[in-house]
């Protein structure tokens, strides 16, 4: 039998409120509590419609008074006393895949349950089912109708059951967060006890410290472009630039990189957007050493360039587009990469195999086929030393 749970939706006062019996039976005179704070009272009365019952079952709305007032918030779930949710922000979970875009691990998805709403992504995908035979098989994505087994993580914790203990509590939906269409349905099979053990240790020294003694303000400059567009030899020159006027900066480009943190990924679409997830967390903890940091990565998903973004404040991420036609980058060429790709030589080559998404909103947006090198490192510097003052 599913335990018993009531979402609560409104309330008028700390002991009456209403909301939506979601799982199983609630009766007059039981001995609640509500997760996730643990604040215990009893059910005085139930109402549906303005008639009074001694006990109800689920699916069904009703308005309740409580025997002893608590701190009651809209989204806590009133439960047994003997018979509590879990709390967590990582969970394992089955994932039904449902779009015709294949799952990304590191993407970020917006996850809704009954225990709450927050910001989610599969950190690890652990396997995927064969359901006609069975099996588990090693995948690095699902594409659509697969189903897999992996690892969530969340921005915040929500209130949950396993799916096996109560279906309602323990289901998910991931949100594509730009189309804000349903790309997966979820179960979850039980909390990752580890995520209770790591916390936030706080610091006394913190970003504007360091960048008072700087003497300057933090940046993240985030180059995206395709390949050939200029990006490198522009990030190159601005970093120069910034050097001569005694300015404490760093490069992350994007070959350099995969010769060391990300040279155990490759160029698939879930390869890229791990590339791009584990480069904003770099640049984050750049900038929180006071640093201006120039970032040169073809990222060429939205998705991922919005999540880089949302790891900053507002003026701190400068998004800019070197902007620049294929058929130009492909005349140029620089490192006969597009050659390569036309020979089959490279797959998932951007631009040919793999898209290309531009920045629908960027701060910058740089015509390399019109501006010199030079011109494009000053215009972006100006805009650096100008914005937020």
């Amino acid at each position: 039998m599913n335990p018993m749970r009531f979402l609560i939706e409104s309330a008028t006062s700390n002991n009456q409120l209403s909301g939506r019996l979601v799982s199983g039976t609630l009766k007059k005179g039981e001995s609640i509590a509500l997760a996730p704070t643990g604040q215990q009272s009893s059910i005085l009365s139930l109402t549906e419609g303005g008639r009074q019952l001694k006990n109800a079952k689920a699916e069904c709305i009703l308005d309740l008074e409580l025997t002893y007032s608590v701190p009651i918030e809209v989204g806590n779930i009133i439960v047994p006393a003997d018979e509590r949710p879990e709390v967590s922000d990582q969970f394992e979970a089955k994932i039904h895949w449902l779009d015709s875009q294949q799952l990304f691990p590191s993407r970020t998805y917006q996850l809704n349950s009954i225990g709450g709403n927050t910001e989610a992504s599969v950190s690890r995908l652990k396997y995927k089912i064969e359901t006609d035979q069975d099996q588990q098989i090693a995948a690095n994505t699902l594409k659509q109708g697969e189903i897999g087994v992996g690892n969530i993580a969340l921005i915040r914790p929500i209130i949950y059951d396993t799916y096996a203990h109560c279906p309602q509590t323990g289901s998910f939906q991931l949100i594509d967060k730009d189309t804000n269409e349903i790309v997966a349905h979820g179960e979850i099979r039980h909390g990752l006890r580890r995520a209770n053990n790591v916390h936030w240790q706080a610091l006394d020294v913190d970003k504007e410290s360091r960048a008072i003694i700087k003497q300057q303000t933090p940046r993240i400059i985030w180059l995206t472009g395709l390949s050939g567009s200029g990006k490198s030899t522009i990030a190159n020159l601005i970093e120069k630039k910034l050097i001569v006027k005694s300015r404490h900066s760093y490069l992350l480009d994007g070959d350099n990189v995969r010769h060391g943190l990300n040279k155990d990924l490759g160029f698939t679409d879930a390869d890229r957007v791990e590339n791009i997830r584990r480069v904003g967390e770099t640049a984050k903890l750049m900038l929180d050493a006071g640093l201006i940091v120039i970032t040169s990565f073809i990222s060429p998903f939205r998705a991922e360039r919005d999540m880089a973004r949302s790891l900053f404040d507002s003026t701190e991420f400068i998004e800019v587009f070197v902007d620049a036609s294929l058929e130009v980058c492909e005349q140029r060429d620089p490192k006969g990469l597009y050659k390569k790709a036309r020979s089959g030589e490279i797959k998932n080559f951007t631009g040919l195999d793999s898209p290309y998404e531009p920045p629908l909103n960027p701060e910058l947006v740089i015509d390399s086929m019109e501006m010199t090198i030079e011109q494009a490192a000053d215009t972006i510097i100006d805009f650096v030393e100008t914005i937020g003052e």
